[in-house]
Order: C-alpha cells, then structure tokens, then sequence
C-alpha cells in the first residue's frame, strides 16, 4: 500500500518505519539528555531549564518576551521558570541603566557552565548524526527536517502572549 506524502507518494511500510524512528531518536535524545544531567554537577536542573538558558544565551541579553517566544511558551509560564532559575542562580535579571522596568535575562557563572555543556552535547550529536554524509545528502536531511518543523508549528497551538 502507498500513503500519500506531500508532492508524491511513500510506501506504507517506509512511512511506518520513518515514523518509528523519529519517536524512538526524539525519546532517546530526550532520555540521554536527562541522563547526563542527573550524572553531572548541574542536578538540580531540569532539562526544560537547561533548554531555557540555551535561549537565552551567553551572547546576548534577551527579554523575557523574546526567550519565551524562543521556546514556544508564555511569558508567565517563563517567568515562573527564571524565578526558579534565578534561586539556583543559573540566571540574572539585568536592568536597564535607561529605564529600571526594562528587564533583560543574562547567565550567571553557573549558567554559563551548563549552556556550553548543553551545548558541547548537541554539537557532538550533530556531528555523529551527519557523520560520513555528503552536502546532497544533508541537503536533503535539512530539507526534511525544515518539512517536519513546518509541520509542527502549523499543528501545534500557539500560547497566549
């Protein structure tokens, strides 16, 4: 049997298995990432955490409002998030010298440690992934990838801002 699929046509059993390995990497990406966390110096952190201090970054200082459209949530449910942050003292509030209501969201010494160590593992997940791949190749991987992404966010309800 063939399934329809975007411009053309997928054999069932291709789409069946295409579609078991994208929950099982998603699931195993995930357990991995939580894994080396709890085996780390940085266990007092959730991975939602750790995916917050990646948005907002060592390089820049983004507003709440930025970081939270970054990761797809509210405003509030990422204020309660730096609250948290802040206690653990991954995260700083930075005011501005201009107008003292004006919040920006930079990392701490320790935030900086978990962003690169976050950093440092999805560098080298990349790097495995597109290990003995040529550029048509990971063309195509990239081309999928932003498929899969579109499809996500068209299906996906957007949080109230």
């Amino acid at each position: 049997m063939r399934v329809k699929m975007g411009g053309g046509y997928m054999d069932y059993a291709t789409a069946k298995r295409i579609n078991q390995l994208l929950t099982t990497v998603y699931g195993d990406i995930v357990r991995v990432e939580e894994l080396a966390l709890r085996t780390s110096q940085f266990k007092d952190i959730s991975i939602k955490e750790v995916h917050a201090v990646d948005a907002i970054s060592m390089y820049e200082h983004k507003t709440t409002s930025q970081v939270a459209r970054e990761l797809r949530i509210t405003p509030g449910t990422l204020t309660t998030m730096v609250n948290h942050l802040v206690r653990k003292d991954y995260v700083q509030r930075i005011k501005s010298d201009d107008d003292r209501r004006f919040v920006r969201l930079g990392l701490t010494r320790r935030g900086r440690l978990v962003y690169r160590a976050h950093e440092s593992f999805h560098r080298k997940m990349v790097e495995s992934f597109a290990k003995d791949m040529d550029d048509e190749q990971l063309q195509i991987i990239e081309k999928a990838l932003l498929n899969l992404e579109a499809f996500l966010e068209f299906a996906s309800p957007t949080p109230d801002r």
